[in-house]
C-alpha cells in the first residue's frame, strides 16, 4: 500500500509517494501560473490553475510509478494558507483568489478589532492583511455584488480536496490562519464570522488533518488507476505540513525555515497566544496539538532581491559573504521589503540599509542582508520567549540552508543548536503523505513523523555572541526611528 501527499503551492504543486514505511517513492511536479498584482499590494491566483497544476503533477506520478500510485490507499494535502476562495451557486469561482501575501485589507484589520475588542482573546492571533477574514471584510466593503453570491469560503487546498471529493472541508491548522476560528476550542467562532457577515454556513466541515476528509472521486481513481477505496485525509496549512515532514509534532520540537519568507515554527502541548509579540498561535495537523509561528516575510527573498539589483547569483552572493566574514559587519540591513508580519504587523514597513561607506561592496551588502534576516529571526524568538514556550533545537530547511554560513549566524544569534537533516525532502508533500497514511491506517502520528537523520549540527559561535548582541540591539533601534522618519 502507497499513500499520497500533493502539496498546493503559488509557483506549482509538487505529488509524493511513500510507501506504508514512509519511505519516498517517487514525486513529481507541475507549474502553476504566477500570481498577479493587479495593484500595488494585491495578489491573486486562478484557483483553476491549481487543479491543473494538481492533475498535471498526479498524471505524471501515473506515467512514472504507474504500479506505486495504483496501490495508494490515502491521499494527502497541503497548501498556502490565507487565500480566500470564494465559491457561488454550483461552487463555481466568483473571482480570483486574494492570496496570503495580499495586503490590501490594512483598513479593514483594523475595523474588525475596534468593532469586536475580543478579537484576539477569541482568534488568538492579531487581525493582519494576510489573513482570511480581512480579505472578506474588503470585498463586502469593495465588491458587493460577489460578496452577495458567496455559498462558501475556502482556503487553496480545500478547493483542491472539493475537486478531488466533492466535499467542502478543511483542517484545523489552515482554518486557524482564518481569523475566524475560535483555536483553543478548535471551532469556528460565530462572533468573528458575523463580523464579517458569514455564518458557520458559509464554511467548510472541520476535520483534524490526520483524520478521512472524503473519498477520492471514482473517475479520477479510474484515471490514476487506483483501485479499491482511496481516503482524502484532512492535511495540514504549509507549516504545519512540513512540521509533519520534519517530524516537529512533540512539545518545543521546531524548524527554521529558511525560504522565500522565514518562520521559526515551535509545536505546542497548549495553545499559547502572544499578540502583543505578533506571533501566529494555530492548530497543529494533528490532535490536541497546537503551534506558535514568527513569521518574516522576506528571507531567502531579500537576497533574491540584492540578487536582481546586483546581476549576481543567490549563491554566488552568500559564498562572497563567507570568503570575508570575520563577525559583524558595519552594514545593517532591514528585511522589510514585502512589509513585516513578527513582531511589527506593519505591512507598510519598508526595508532599509544602513552604515554604508566606501568599503562597502556586494560581499558586505550580502552579510548584511543574511544578518538582517536572522536578526528578524531573532526578533521573533524573543516574542515565542514571551509567550512561555521553550524552544529546543532548532531543524533547519529551505532554501537558504544550504549555506553554512547562514546556519551560523542563525545559531549564535537564537543561541539554539541548528540540526541540517541529511538530503532528504521534508517538505510539505511529505507531511501532507503522512497525514494520508494516519487517516486511512488509523495510524498513531507518534509513530508516523519521526525525525529524519542529522547530518550536521550547527552549535552557536560564542567568540561573536557578544558582538551580535550589539549590533542586534543596533538593528533594533533602526526601525522606530526609520518608521518615525517616514511618519
Amino acid at each position: 500500500m502507497t499513500y499520497l501527499g500533493i502539496d498546493i503551492g503559488t509557483s506549482g504543486v509538487k505529488a509524493l509517494l511513500i510507501d506504508d514505511q514512509g519511505k519516498p517513492l517517487g514525486d513529481a511536479s507541475a507549474p502553476a501560473v504566477e500570481p498577479v498584482r493587479p495593484h500595488p499590494g494585491w495578489s491573486e491566483q486562478n484557483p483553476a490553475d491549481w487543479w491543473t497544476a494538481t492533475l498535471a503533477a498526479v498524471d505524471t506520478l501515473k506515467q512514472s510509478h504507474p504500479a506505486a500510485l495504483a496501490a495508494v490507499r490515502g491521499i494527502g494535502l497541503s497548501g498556502h494558507m490565507h487565500g480566500a476562495t470564494l465559491l457561488g451557486k454550483d461552487d463555481a469561482v466568483l473571482r480570483p483568489c486574494i492570496l496570503w501575501n495580499d495586503g490590501r485589507s490594512a483598513a479593514e484589520c483594523a475595523e474588525m478589532e475596534a468593532a469586536l475588542p475580543q478579537l484576539r482573546d477569541v482568534a488568538g492571533n492579531i487581525a493582519m492583511p494576510g489573513f482570511t477574514a480581512p480579505k472578506l471584510a474588503w470585498v463586502r466593503k469593495n465588491e458587493p455584488a460577489i460578496f452577495e453570491q458567496i455559498e462558501k469560503v475556502l482556503l487553496p487546498k480545500a478547493y483542491v480536496r472539493l475537486l478531488l471529493s466533492g466535499e467542502h472541508v478543511e483542517d484545523m491548522s489552515d482554518a486557524a490562519g482564518t481569523l475566524w476560528l475560535d483555536v483553543a476550542r478548535r471551532d469556528w467562532s460565530d462572533e468573528l464570522l458575523t463580523l464579517t457577515g458569514l455564518t458557520r454556513a458559509h464554511m467548510p466541515r472541520l476535520v483534524e488533518g490526520s483524520a478521512v476528509a472524503g473519498q477520492l472521486k471514482a473517475d479520477l481513481a479510474q484515471r490514476w488507476g487506483m483501485t479499491g477505496e482511496v481516503v482524502i485525509a484532512g492535511g495540514a496549512g504549509d507549516n504545519a505540513a512540513a512540521a509533519c515532514g520534519i517530524g516537529a509534532i512533540r512539545p518545543g520540537e521546531g524548524f527554521v525555515s529558511l525560504g522565500t519568507s522565514g518562520v521559526i515554527f515551535v509545536s505546542n502541548d497548549k495553545f499559547r497566544p502572544n499578540t502583543a509579540g505578533a506571533v501566529h498561535a494555530f492548530c497543529h495537523a494533528i490532535p490536541n496539538t497546537w503551534h506558535q509561528m514568527g513569521v518574516i516575510l522576506s528571507a531567502t527573498d531579500s537576497l533574491n532581491w540584492l540578487s536582481r539589483i546586483t546581476g549576481q547569483k543567490q549563491a554566488d552572493l552568500a559564498a562572497a559573504a563567507e570568503a570575508q566574514f570575520t563577525g559583524p559587519g558595519e552594514e545593517i540591513f532591514l528585511p522589510y521589503l514585502s512589509g513585516e508580519r513578527t513582531p511589527h504587523n506593519n505591512a507598510a514597513a519598508r526595508g532599509s540599509f544602513v552604515g554604508l561607506s566606501q568599503s562597502t561592496d556586494t560581499a558586505k551588502l550580502a552579510q548584511a542582508v543574511m544578518e538582517g534576516v536572522t536578526f528578524a529571526f531573532r526578533d521573533s524568538q524573543r516574542v515565542l520567549q514571551d509567550a512561555g514556550t521553550s524552544i529546543g533545537r532548532l531543524l533547519a530547511v529551505g532554501g537558504g540552508s544550504k549555506s553554512p554560513l547562514w546556519l551560523r549566524m542563525i545559531a549564535t544569534n537564537l543561541d539554539t543548536e541548528i540540526a541540517l537533516p541529511e538530503d532528504g525532502d521534508f517538505g510539505g508533500a511529505l507531511g501532507a503523505a503522512r497525514l494520508a497514511l494516519c487517516a486511512a491506517e488509523g495510524a498513531d502520528p507518534q509513530d508516523v513523523m519521526t525525525m529524519p537523520p542529522i547530518k550536521t549540527i550547527i552549535a552557536p559561535d560564542t567568540k561573536l555572541s557578544a558582538a551580535y548582541s550589539d549590533q542586534y540591539a543596533r538593528y533594533r533601534a533602526l526601525y522606530p526611528a526609520i518608521e518615525e522618519a517616514r511618519s
